[in-house]
């Protein structure tokens, strides 16, 4: 070993913690600093959870959560309210002749013209004012927007 080229060894070196802990080891420094040791770090004390708490990730967490359950929610709502059966016959956008003759005829719900069209396409055709044109056009607008149609108006009658 060559002389005079090594740095000098303590072998009661004190490491102080800035949790209060210190202890003895060998170091080529008399005194070290820490910030954490084994006495006062969340993996060694169990303390994790409450690391995590603090930094609030777990609030962060079921924020996000509950932002996505109320985003659901409120889709399922916008969803419904859509195909809902108490939807009126004007948002139906059918043309003015067509909206008054179901009118006149007693129909100013979606509900009602449903209910109409389990009977079949007759039904639909003994109204006045309203026509094979009509009729696919009142089909292609409740498909467009959601509903389903009964069996009855699926099958057509010449």
């Amino acid at each position: 070993m060559k002389k005079d080229i090594h740095p000098v060894f303590y072998s009661d070196a004190t490491v102080i913690c800035s949790c209060g802990n210190t202890w003895k080891t060998g170091s080529t420094q008399k005194e070290i600093h820490t910030e954490v040791c084994s006495k006062c770090h969340p993996f060694f004390t169990g303390e994790q959870a409450r690391l995590i708490d603090i930094e609030g990730q777990v609030d962060r967490f079921y924020k996000k959560l509950q932002a996505r359950q109320e985003f659901i929610a409120d889709e399922q709502r916008k969803q419904d309210e859509k195909t809902s059966p108490d939807r009126p016959v004007e948002e139906l956008e059918l043309g003015k002749r067509a909206t008054e003759s179901l009118a006149e005829a007693g129909m100013t719900t979606v509900g009602q013209i449903l209910e109409r069209l389990e009977a079949g396409e007759a039904a639909m055709l003994e109204l006045p004012g309203i026509g094979r044109k009509t009729l696919i056009d009142v089909k292609k607008k409740l498909r467009s927007m959601g509903y389903e149609l009964p069996p009855a108006a699926e099958e057509i009658t010449v």
